[in-house]
């Protein structure tokens, strides 16, 4: 199990109310699973419309529970951004 900080930005921000948090997860799929568990209703529905990188690489199409996270890792959750 990684511990890894997942990143907030913009929309995902605000609907989880932090910048950022730890999460212990072995993989991307794991490491959502609990966002959504800590954070019901809005952020659930914003991580839907959600590109991320893993340690500044994108995740693309790679199914999430395929993407493994390294101990001292950064989930960075972005959403679509107007104008961008």
């Amino acid at each position: 199990m990684a511990k890894v900080t997942v990143r907030y930005w913009a929309a995902a921000k605000a609907a989880a109310g932090v910048a950022e948090e730890p999460y212990d997860a072995a993989t991307l799929a794991e490491a959502l699973d609990a966002v959504r568990a800590r954070h019901p209703g809005e952020l659930t529905r914003v991580l839907r419309r959600c590109s991320f990188l893993i340690d500044g690489d994108p995740v693309g199409t790679r199914g999430h529970e395929t993407v493994r996270l390294a101990d001292g890792g950064t989930v960075e959750v972005l959403p679509p951004f107007a104008g961008g």
